[in-house]
């Protein structure tokens, strides 16, 4: 079968190109899945609309497609400044549950919502605490290369030794201390450095920590992905997707440490990310207190595929704002349809 021409957008290069897969007839998708501390809102399932529609294309065009999408159970502090409590953890300690009950809850729910929109099943998707092993040993590599430095909190990358780091974003190093984009964590060389082992504090045991060279501690979140990207797709693949807001912490943070530790350029051949779904003229976010489910869909009596037929109306890469008469008239229009055929 021939395969035709597809072009898409690529974040990094900020321009549409075309799909040249590394391995001829196949394309590896790697996409940021869900921090399993709570239910993921209707922002956050975009962002798996997205990768979904993107993934049946391609095999729709006859390539074959692993699709690998993870879940961090560990690691994403409640701050981007590598202060604060990890996600997962506080919300053990508010709720009085376990980590195992906390995160085996929300990855179901969060599974069975991607179901009820419609949505393939992963080929793998792999846990941060499955994955230690390989996050310790890319944090090896990255020492013995001369990326990273020790304070007393953890191990850092240092981001002046790869002097592409502001690339990706775009970012002005010198101005992100003043835009907020970081904030100092005392002894960091430079506000971007970003943590990629976290030591616990002596004479405190954590809920989630594991032995390291370091000492006993837990993964920062950006380095899951790179290890578990490259576990399951190589030291290269072909597509790497998220929301906008991973682009200028999370996604450069992956480009740096997966580049210098892999030795590769490009890590990603291309960058795809999913734009904000807005309520009320905001994004939607747990932060801002206004959030809605697919749960919140079925109490209404919307069929959730209804939200994915909603999506289907703008582009990816545009904000779309989010109403109950939106997604009701889209299901009239496909009941008329239907009904019509």
């Amino acid at each position: 079968m021939t395969v035709p021409p597809i072009r898409l957008y690529d974040t990094r290069r900020r321009a549409v190109v075309p799909l040249e897969p590394i391995q001829p007839g196949h394309v590896g998708i790697y996409s940021c899945g869900p921090t399993v501390y709570g239910p993921q809102h209707l922002g956050n399932m975009r962002s798996q609309l997205a990768p979904d529609l993107l993934r049946r294309v391609l095999a729709a065009s006859g390539l074959d497609v692993t699709y690998v999408t993870n879940i961090t159970d560990v690691g994403h502090l409640t701050s981007d400044a590598d202060e604060g409590d990890d996600k997962v953890e506080a919300a053990a300690q508010r709720t009085g549950q376990t980590v195992e009950e906390i995160t085996g809850h929300w990855t179901e729910q969060w599974a069975t919502d991607r179901r009820r929109l419609g949505c393939l099943e992963p080929d793998i998707r792999p846990a941060a605490t499955e994955h230690i092993p390989e996050q310790i040993a890319m944090v090896q590599t990255l020492e013995a290369q001369g990326h990273t430095y020790v304070i007393d909190d953890g191990v850092y990358f240092d981001v002046s030794s790869f002097p592409g780091y502001a690339d990706f974003a775009h970012l002005h190093l010198d101005d992100l201390e003043a835009t907020g984009r970081v904030e100092n964590v005392s002894d960091k060389r430079h506000p971007a450095d970003f943590a990629l082992w976290k030591l616990s504090p002596a004479g405190v045991t954590r809920l989630q920590e594991w032995d390291s060279p370091w000492g006993r501690g837990f993964p920062g979140w950006h380095i899951e992905c790179s290890a578990m990207a490259t576990r399951y797709l190589g030291d290269r693949f072909d597509i790497h997707t998220g929301g906008v807001d991973h682009i200028r912490v999370h996604h450069t943070n992956e480009v740096a440490q997966s580049e210098c530790a892999l030795g590769v350029h490009p890590w990603v051949s291309i960058w795809m990310h999913t734009e904000f779904l807005e309520l009320k003229g905001e994004k939607m976010a747990k932060s801002k207190g206004h959030v809605l489910l697919v749960d919140t869909l079925v109490e209404r009596g919307l069929d959730p595929l209804a939200f994915r037929y909603f999506f289907l109306q703008a582009h990816y890469r545009q904000q779309q704002t989010f109403t109950f008469d939106a997604v009701e008239d889209v299901l009239a229009v496909g009941q008329k349809v239907q009904v019509e055929l």
